[in-house]
């Protein structure tokens, strides 16, 4: 495993920047500089998608959200429910809004992104109330936004894969709703961090162990248990019965060997479970088409994946 050379352009750019470490900025900086890099590198937004800003009713407000549809084709629609990653604490539509305009056309379905609380001014579990709020919300009212409520997947990327795969517990729990497919991309699912690939893989990769340690810190600002089902899903007691799921990692990736044991015990209790491993990637990477090729495949595996769990 050889790290792929546009991804080390991509760190070669950051090591040359002259903005500072995420983590040296208190929150409300970093949210800034962090989107200010992804406009950089995320590249242009692709045609043939109609967007539409919104809100979600959620448990102490309204939720802000953003929805994604295909311009040329008719409803109702499936419907991906998106959480976006950034540790928690960073990230919101916007930052994302270059995959959801490429999932919506690889998928043919209606994307409905959402803007989550953000720590540490909404610590744990704050995060995973509004995820809830939210699914619940879409699958109640997909006709009114053109969508099919009986074919709702959830997805996200690191942070919001974290939060797709407990979704998809509560829902299991509650009987309700019922969730067709869950999109893991690169997902924290064990937040203790204990994993190996957290050791070998946690320095000069992007997503370094004091970052994660910055995000932790203001995500758990209260405290709480990092073991429980609504912050590390992968130590979950009962994997039976979830949806299908696409796990997809990246080899330089400290999050990698938990992405790779969730897709495990999904396939341990008869759960299909497709794993994907971009080997010469690093974390982030489907936020990085300007300069990574592998993005767009990336997002139109998701896509066909995406497609046939829709039927």
């Amino acid at each position: 495993m050889t790290l792929d050379p546009q991804a080390q352009v991509m760190l070669d750019l950051a090591e040359k920047s002259a903005r500072p470490p995420l983590e040296s900025l208190d929150p409300p900086a970093a949210r800034i500089q962090y989107a200010e890099m992804v406009g950089v590198v995320c590249g242009d937004v692709p045609g043939g998608v109609s967007t539409r800003d919104g809100t979600i009713p959620g448990p102490v407000g309204a939720i802000p959200m953003r929805t994604y549809r295909p311009a040329d084709l008719e409803r109702p629609l499936p419907v991906l429910v998106y959480f976006h990653g950034g540790g928690f604490v960073i990230g919101d539509r916007d930052t994302h809004d270059v995959p959801c305009h490429h999932l919506a056309l690889a998928a043919r379905c209606l994307v409905v992104s959402v803007d989550y609380r953000l720590a540490p001014e909404h610590p744990f579990p704050a995060a995973v109330d509004d995820a809830w709020a939210a699914t619940c919300w879409v699958v109640k009212h997909a006709t009114e936004l053109g969508g099919d409520g009986d074919r709702v997947a959830v997805g996200g990327d690191s942070a919001g894969g974290n939060l797709s795969a407990i979704v998809c517990h509560l829902a299991k729990q509650d009987g309700a709703p019922k969730l067709v497919y869950q999109l893991l991309i690169y997902p924290g699912t064990d937040l203790t961090c204990g994993m190996r690939s957290h050791e070998t893989l946690g320095n000069g990769y992007r997503l370094t162990t004091e970052l994660l340690d910055w995000f932790m810190e203001h995500y758990f600002a209260h405290g709480g248990d990092r073991r429980q089902l609504t912050a590390s899903p992968l130590f979950a007691d009962d994997f039976k019965d979830l949806p299908p799921a696409l796990v997809l990692t990246a080899g330089y990736d400290p999050l990698k060997d938990e992405g790779r044991a969730y897709a495990d015990k999904l396939r341990e209790s008869g759960v299909a479970a497709d794993l994907v491993e971009y080997e010469g990637m690093i974390h982030g990477f489907i936020t990085m088409g300007k300069f990574i090729d592998a993005t767009a495949d990336a997002l139109d595996v998701c896509g066909t994946a995406l497609r046939e769990a829709f039927g």
